[in-house]
């Protein structure tokens, strides 16, 4: 086996053996220490629960390498379709590694966590990062798409409070929700426009052509589902954030009313 195929098999292997070990043991130990409420909780929510800590452990840490790969890796930088780097190669390859993971609990737990959009999305990503880690191409498209997990340990925050019973108007809560709107507006849909003009003017050039028509219909096709998956789950938030809102200011004007000071 070559340098890369060893890399990338081993990142993979370690990155699902690890998210599991979150998952099955650590994260249940780890919340019953910093969340007495936890204890309390239901069997069906604790599977939950353990599902989002792994997902915001695994968010952090490749969105926070993507962050960097995006800026400082001058090797994928300078040439985006065929550029190389064992750092950028590794971040796919831990995705990767929790995405099957995740993959395996949401089929094992499906009657409490299972969800079909959860199954595309993942597929749809393990697809698209088979080739770049197979080919070792579309290393630094791959890593800009991971930017997108950033917006996951808030809207996994905004799952925890809500399942404390926190209360929506509360100042963590809003702060979280707007944190949480702000950025995967950001990461999530600010960022399409600029891929896909990256695409057109790629398109036809001769590192383009290279790629091969599977590559390239392959990275359009995926994408592509997982864009209208991000547009889809940005109007979720937003009709939940509008809701707040509203409530928000309906609360105030009742306060108003019993305090008589409506003009």
């Amino acid at each position: 086996m070559d340098t890369n195929t060893i890399l990338v098999s081993s990142t993979l292997c370690t990155s699902f053996l690890i998210f599991q070990l979150l998952f099955h043991f650590v994260s249940s130990w780890f919340s019953a220490k910093v969340s007495p409420g936890f204890n309390n909780l239901s069997f069906e929510k604790k599977i939950e629960w353990n599902s989002r800590v792994v997902s915001t452990c695994h968010s952090l840490l490749v969105g926070i390498l993507g962050l960097y790969i995006f800026f400082f890796d001058e090797a994928v930088i300078a040439d985006p379709l065929w550029g190389q780097s064992s750092l950028a190669t590794m971040n796919i390859a831990t995705a990767s590694g929790y995405l099957i993971s995740d993959l395996l609990i949401l089929i094992l737990y499906w009657k409490v966590i299972g969800d079909k959009c959860y199954i595309i999305h993942h597929c749809t990503a393990l697809y698209a990062y088979f080739f770049v880690m197979k080919d070792g191409v579309l290393v630094y498209v791959a890593n800009f798409r991971l930017l997108a997990e950033l917006s996951s340990p808030f809207v996994n925050q905004r799952w925890f409070f809500e399942t404390l019973k926190y209360s929506k108007f509360s100042k963590a809560n809003v702060i979280n929700g707007i944190l949480m709107t702000v950025v995967f507006f950001v990461v999530r849909i600010v960022a399409i426009p600029p891929l896909y003009g990256f695409m057109l003017a790629v398109y036809g050039t001769e590192p383009y052509r290279r790629l091969g028509c599977l590559l390239q219909y392959s990275w359009i096709f995926t994408c592509i589902v997982l864009d209208v998956m991000n547009v889809m789950w940005m109007i979720k938030i937003s009709k939940g954030c509008i809701k707040v809102i509203s409530l928000m200011r309906q609360e105030k004007a009742n306060n108003r009313l019993q305090n008589g000071k409506v003009d």
